[in-house]
């Protein structure tokens, strides 16, 4: 009986130091939690700036840019604007006169570029814009560029193909293209 009972009194022991060692254990990883931040904020930090690292281009919202404002006139409807500038990315549902226009673009790794729009409207009719952009009057939109224009030859096939060579061959003549077709 006693041999049993020192095995039993030796398992006991071990089992409070590694209870002991586990609670120690937890508290140094409870304590250790305030300096996560410090470190989860340094590591994506680091790992901008390794090289050969490729990091993506992200775009979200709708592409707003100079060009597609200066389309826009007062007096437009809200089918025209939608035409020009995409389905808002905001319509409040209190101010359903104003719909918004958000652009984010951050080309991989470098800061992020906003660009804001808000369009106003009156009985269903454009009448002011507000925020980056503005159009701009006739006189200082750049000229449209050119586009060369290339003119392409129809198709007109030099030589017989060769299922037209075996019909031929065997009697029936190039002219039934109901039978080739």
């Amino acid at each position: 009986m006693q041999p049993i009972l020192s095995f039993y009194m030796g398992r006991i022991d071990l089992m409070k130091k590694l209870l002991t060692y586990l609670v120690l254990g937890a508290s140094l990883a409870a304590g250790g939690c305030s300096t996560v931040d410090k470190v989860g904020s340094v590591i994506p930090n680091a790992m901008d700036k390794l090289p050969f690292v490729y990091r993506l281009d992200i775009q979200q919202g709708n592409m707003v840019d100079q060009e597609t404002v200066n389309k826009l006139k007062p007096g437009m409807s809200k089918t025209q604007v939608r035409y020009v500038m995409g389905t808002p990315m905001l319509i409040d549902t209190f101010h359903e006169e104003r719909w918004d226009y958000i652009y984010s673009f951050r080309p991989g790794g470098k800061e992020r570029e906003q660009t804001r729009v808000a369009l106003f409207f009156e009985d269903g009719r454009l009448t002011q814009i507000k925020g980056d952009l503005y159009p701009q009057p006739a006189a200082e939109i750049p000229p449209a560029k050119e586009e060369p224009i290339v003119s392409v030859p129809d198709y007109e096939p030099e030589e017989k193909g060769v299922l037209t060579r075996m019909m031929e061959k065997v009697g029936i003549e190039s002219g039934d293209d109901e039978l080739i077709n």
